[in-house]
């Protein structure tokens, strides 16, 4: 029996775009095939191409800065490449759908959730008020989201990340599409959300029939949700196949490069000292709530409740739990960062009263590397200015040449050049970005470091990179980390405890083994069937986090 047509067929397919007379390939001579029912991921780093491959297929990038040297995009035969607007615009939303990567950015601030799928219903389908308004509540009750009348009247702010990711794929749904491309789409959520997205998107194509293009640098994610892969690298496709055989057989370097970056092996199982560096006692961090013309206190967020903990010299502390759940906060208050109850005991000494005077000389020990390398790094300072700025506050190097020599051995020893001090954040990667923050921080030899989700915007190759790094310097400077992150994986390959946050509160703690393999908390629970087995996550179960927002 002759296999189906393709619902898609794209074919010697190349994108450039005109610079300031220059020409960029951002793509070349792409082609792959994609039938009904199945789901073809296309996988890479950042800058390998994918996006701008998928803006092609509803020629959606900045026309004419970009530009077809070559190519062909059939939708069932039907060429989009060079098609009229008017032809795309029933294509656009109506027989492909598409999920953005950010979806608190695609929505629009200013129109309700009610507004922005009814206009998609209307546009396409010329379906009066009341009847669109009836399907977008039959769309947030098709991916998951209760009491949908409610949810209709609010506006994007209002909602979680998981809801907005929902209420997008609601949009992208909206006209049945026969093709659904989804960019990135669990890249900014927490393990259990993405989750119940990932089984929300493959139950909904085994039940509408529909064919699906997920665009990810997740490798587990590929392994668990597509049939077929595409590896991209540098604007091209190196590799293709079923997900089974390029996984289990890699042909070329790059794929395998790409899946030996896979945070597998935990850190150097070495016993703590007998002394902690770093001990936490009941520590609380409450955020008045004040109503009223004259602001007056009517109750309080519990951020942070009544957790304690013990960090030692040369060990990671890992913290884990999902948005919300006290991880960020927990590390500022142990830096003395935010104002906070309870007790904290650095090197020996009561740090929780201290004075602002006081507590500077200890501030050389205790840093900080945050989230997002290019948020935290000052645009108008040079590199050399950046990482220099902790000597000069601390006092360290005596003249201008020892903090040069200084700056240049701290970029060395996170494997960046010294030359590269001379130029602008700008100038750099994001890798090369967060090696440039964690020089910042390791410069001045501190004894405690907390990393605020260091790797999460990384791809895979460069956070087993950052991982790598952090274990060698580690290793090299017996420093404590405080390693927080909602990837559990990487928490895994990096940490010796882990402690588990839930709702301001910590619900478990113990060596990184235990949690992992034995949980013992129902929350701890849901986050590692999350993260080591996706498919646990079936429909209509429901983790705790997310009582708003049930898997399907």
């Amino acid at each position: 029996m002759p296999s189906p047509a393709p619902l898609l067929h794209v074919s010697d397919l190349s994108v450039s775009f005109r610079g300031s007379g220059t020409v960029v390939h951002a793509v070349q001579n792409v082609g792959f095939t994609l039938r009904k029912g199945r789901t073809m991921a296309l996988v890479g780093e950042s800058g390998s191409g994918k996006s701008v491959t998928a803006l092609s297929l509803v020629q959606l990038l900045p026309y004419p800065l970009a530009f077809h040297p070559s190519g062909s995009i059939l939708l069932e035969g039907q060429e989009l490449l060079g098609a009229s607007e008017e032809m795309l615009r029933t294509v656009r939303g109506g027989r492909i759908g598409m999920i953005f990567q950010e979806p608190l950015s695609s929505l629009n601030p200013l129109h309700t959730v009610e507004k922005q799928i009814v206009e998609t219903l209307r546009l396409h389908q010329k379906m009066p008020g009341d009847q669109a308004r009836e399907r977008a509540v039959e769309l947030l009750e098709l991916v998951g989201l209760d009491d949908p009348g409610r949810k209709l009247a609010s506006w994007p702010h209002q909602l979680s990340g998981g809801q907005c990711q929902r209420v997008m794929i609601a949009m992208a749904l909206a006209n049945k599409p026969d093709l659904l491309i989804a960019d990135e789409p669990t890249t900014a959520l927490d393990v259990t959300i993405q989750a119940q997205v990932l089984a929300l998107l493959k139950d909904l194509r085994h039940r509408l029939g529909m064919a699906m293009l997920l665009i990810t640098h997740d490798l587990h994610v590929v392994r668990k949700n597509a049939d077929d892969v595409c590896v991209m690298q540098q604007g091209q496709i190196v590799e293709s196949g079923p997900v089974n055989q390029v996984f289990a057989e890699p042909k070329h370097p790059y794929t395998r490069r790409l899946l030996e970056a896979e945070p597998k092996k935990g850190p150097e199982d070495k016993p703590a000292s007998t002394e902690p560096l770093l001990t936490a006692g009941d520590v609380a961090v409450w955020f008045p709530i004040k109503k009223g013309l004259l602001k007056r206190t009517k109750g309080y967020v519990k951020a942070l409740n009544g957790v304690d903990l013990r960090l030692y010299p040369g060990r990671t502390l890992g913290v884990v739990g999902e948005s919300g759940s006290g991880k960020t906060t927990l590390g500022l208050a142990l830096l003395r960062l935010i104002a906070s109850r309870g007790r904290i005991v650095f090197q020996g000494r009561e740090i929780g009263t201290l004075s602002p005077r006081l507590l500077r000389p200890l501030r050389r020990n205790m840093q900080i590397v945050f989230q997002d390398p290019f948020g935290s790094l000052n645009p108008r300072m040079s590199i050399a200015q950046i990482i220099g700025e902790g000597l000069i506050v601390h006092r360290l190097g005596r003249t201008l040449q020892e903090r040069d020599a200084l700056i240049a051995t701290a970029l060395q020893e996170v494997g960046l050049s010294p030359d590269s001090r001379h130029r602008y954040p700008h100038e750099f990667s994001g890798g090369q970005r967060q090696r440039i923050a964690i020089a910042r921080a390791m410069i001045l030899k501190p004894e405690l470091l907390v990393l605020d989700e260091p790797t999460s915007a990384l791809d895979m190759s460069v956070q087993a990179q950052i991982v790598d790094l952090l274990r060698d310097l580690q290793h090299e400077h017996q420093t404590a980390y405080l390693f927080i992150s909602h990837d559990l994986r990487v928490v895994r390959a990096m940490s010796h405890e882990i402690l588990v946050m839930h709702h301001g509160q910590m619900v478990e703690h113990g060596p990184s083994q235990d949690i992992v393999a034995r949980p013992k908390h129902p929350y701890t629970r849901s986050l590692m069937a999350a993260a080591f087995d996706l498919e646990t996550i079936s429909a209509g179960q429901q983790t705790p986090q997310d009582t708003e927002s049930p898997s399907i």
